[in-house]
């Protein structure tokens, strides 16, 4: 796989969507959960999409619930989660696995693509964030802890890449 666009995933109603939907746009891919306590970064993301997305930004929120089980809900109470507290409309997803032998292979080829701190792959926490370009490439890995409005100058930049 060499781009974002080869892969697929599953929107958080069940639907098939194919990343390739998404080409010549600049992706930012989130790995969310309901109850971390970065959760509030959600309406951060919401902040971004409402800025960015009539210029070419697509926020992806992927559940998941592989850190101190801070995510258990299903796809039903968790967007409910997300819209009631956080006003969510950027696109959410199927909630995944982000590390270990039941990894997404979208986040299989995120970490390869831009490891994390001295070189590791494994995601470490919720919010880890991914900027991709509108080539379909990595173009940097934020960390969990990185509040959305920091990403502001790095997404302006991405957006004006063509």
């Amino acid at each position: 796989m060499n781009t974002v666009f080869d892969f697929s995933a599953t929107t958080l109603d069940g639907q098939a969507l194919d990343l390739s939907s998404h080409k010549g746009k600049v992706l930012l891919i989130v790995n969310t959960a309901s109850a971390c306590g970065f959760t509030p970064q959600l309406a951060g993301l919401e902040q971004l999409h409402q800025r960015y997305a009539d210029q070419g930004l697509v926020i992806m929120g992927f559940p998941c619930n592989q850190f101190a089980h801070q995510d258990p809900g299903d796809a039903a109470q968790i967007a409910q989660f997300c819209e009631r507290n956080f006003g969510v409309r950027f696109l959410m997803m199927a909630k995944v696995e982000v590390n270990g032998v039941n990894t997404h292979p979208l986040y299989a080829w995120l970490k390869q693509q831009a490891p994390g701190l001295l070189g590791t792959r494994a995601i470490k926490w919720n919010f880890t964030k991914f900027l991709v370009g509108r080539d379909g490439r990595v173009l940097q890995r934020f960390a969990p802890q990185t509040p959305p409005a920091k990403l502001s100058t790095a997404i302006e930049q991405a957006l004006q890449s063509h």
